[in-house]
């Protein structure tokens, strides 16, 4: 029988990064890479030393505090943790880490993707494309607007925003932030304390707060009237800081122009209000979807692993 530390992962993951903890851990891999329910993840607790979930899963406190768990650590596949119960981890003696650091490039990049594809109405032009309704070219056909010279609205000022703020440059954009308290580096102008001035003003609102309880619906129907007709709101942050529904109903009575989402408060349902829109563009959480940036944080994972079990410092602890 192995003596190996048990590990169990909740989806699969990039060959290199399998391959890597097969070598170390008596490892489980979730073969069906569908969601597992609270039973499902109770039960792996009891079984295993290390829970390997990722954003998908709900790490809630009934799972956490499993009769007769034997797992001691919840090493998490993402630098998100908000589905993770960290209170009921403490309380349990659990540590958690999670990956942070290594997806910052992949998921800017996104960001411009939908920025770009919003303001440019490159996703209603490829389904009129695809559906065989293309007439041909013309002056006033799907006229968009350019990124030169507008001016970016960053809500978060951490790593990914920061990235992209450095590509939006490149596209002449200007740069403006809001965050709990200005940046160091940055021009005082560029700082907005209060959202909703910034929302006034900004002509692309990109989103990069983290989620939880103090940002839920950050952008509700009363920051969406603040917004300009001809602004686009572009969120690979969390899908909790938008109220749904408030930005459907903005969107089809175009009281603003578009919108760009990578991320949703229900993943995977996306509220349905906004999949009808034509002037919303909607991408299946591929912030991170590099194959570099899903190997690193895979690595992150194994080497939190590593030094848990070991019982050296860990790299990554959040609880």
């Amino acid at each position: 029988m192995s003596t190996r530390p048990r590990i169990l992962l909740t989806r699969r993951w990039p060959d290199a990064v399998e391959q890597r903890l097969a070598a170390s851990y008596d490892v489980t891999f979730n073969q069906s890479d569908q969601p597992m329910d609270a039973a499902a993840l109770a039960q792996a607790m009891r079984y295993h030393d290390a829970l390997c979930p990722t954003v998908t899963d709900r790490v809630t406190r009934d799972v956490l505090l499993t009769d007769g768990r034997r797992a001691r650590i919840i090493a998490n596949y993402g630098a998100g943790y908000e589905h993770i119960d960290l209170g009921a981890a403490r309380e349990a003696g659990l540590v958690v880490t999670n990956t942070p650091d290594v997806l910052t490039e992949a998921t800017a990049d996104i960001a411009l993707t939908l920025m770009l594809m919003a303001m440019r109405r490159a996703g209603e032009g490829e389904r009129e494309l695809r559906a065989g309704n293309w007439s041909g070219w013309r002056p006033t056909h799907l006229l968009g607007q350019s990124l030169d010279g507008k001016l970016l609205g960053l809500v978060g000022f951490g790593r990914i925003a920061r990235a992209v703020a450095k590509r939006a440059e490149v596209f002449g954009m200007r740069i403006a932030y809001h965050s709990r308290r200005p940046a160091d580096d940055m021009p005082a102008s560029a700082y907005f304390a209060d959202l909703g001035a910034l929302a006034e003003q900004a002509d692309v609102l990109s989103l990069h707060a983290p989620g939880g309880a103090e940002t839920r619906h950050m952008i509700d129907t009363a920051l969406l009237a603040r917004m300009p007709g001809h602004a686009v709101l572009v969120n690979t942050g969390r899908g909790s800081l938008i109220d749904e529904g408030a930005l459907a109903q903005a969107l089809a009575e175009r009281r603003i122009a578009a919108a760009g989402l990578d991320v949703y408060e229900g993943e995977p349902q996306v509220h349905p209000a906004l999949v009808a829109l034509p002037n919303v563009i909607l991408l299946p959480h591929l912030g991170s979807a590099t194959i570099e940036a899903r190997t690193a944080m895979g690595m992150k994972v194994a080497d939190n692993l590593d030094r848990f079990f070991a019982g050296a410092s860990l790299l990554d602890p959040v609880a």
